[in-house]
């Protein structure tokens, strides 16, 4: 029988926590209190930067009825919907991000965005409209509470 020689283990140097400081996934409290300070300062901007984001959605759904609902033109909205989804609750509508979040979904895939029904892009972009110019901002809200339900209800239809 051969001889069994042991393993030798070789530690692996950490230069990451070393140069970071160990701090690795810390937040900084005075950072985070100055970063919600300038995002406070900014929030009498939140009306209008909707407004604009609003203005792109609607851009990227007229070129859709104007040079057809192609691979091309479903990017642009979904590029669209999707900065939405970032951006709603950071202008004060989560509600927003949560349909366009249901947008994103519908249209998430390439492979899959060409059978997503053109009403229920519609309906998506509608209600997001609808949800800015009513100021509904929270899911709780029971209009949003109806829509939500609703757009997940056909998005799940199209999914299958």
């Amino acid at each position: 029988m051969s001889e069994s020689k042991p393993g030798q283990m070789i530690p692996a140097s950490n230069t990451l926590k070393i140069r970071v400081g160990g701090r690795f996934g810390g937040i900084d409290p005075a950072a985070l209190a100055k970063a919600e300070a300038a995002l406070k300062g900014l929030a009498s901007n939140f009306g209008q930067w909707m407004q604009d984001e609003l203005g792109k959605l609607d851009a990227a759904r007229e070129r859709i009825r104007a040079e057809g609902y192609t691979a091309e033109t479903a990017e642009n909205l979904y590029f669209r919907a999707h900065d939405l989804k970032g951006l709603g609750s950071t202008y004060g509508f989560p509600v927003v991000t949560s349909i366009a979040g249901s947008l994103c979904r519908l249209i998430d895939d390439p492979a899959t965005r060409m059978r997503a029904p053109l009403f229920l892009l519609d309906a998506h972009i509608d209600a997001i409209k609808a949800a800015v110019r009513g100021d509904i901002r929270e899911n709780e809200h029971p209009v949003a509470q109806a829509l939500l339900k609703e757009l997940d209800t056909r998005v799940r239809e199209y999914e299958r």
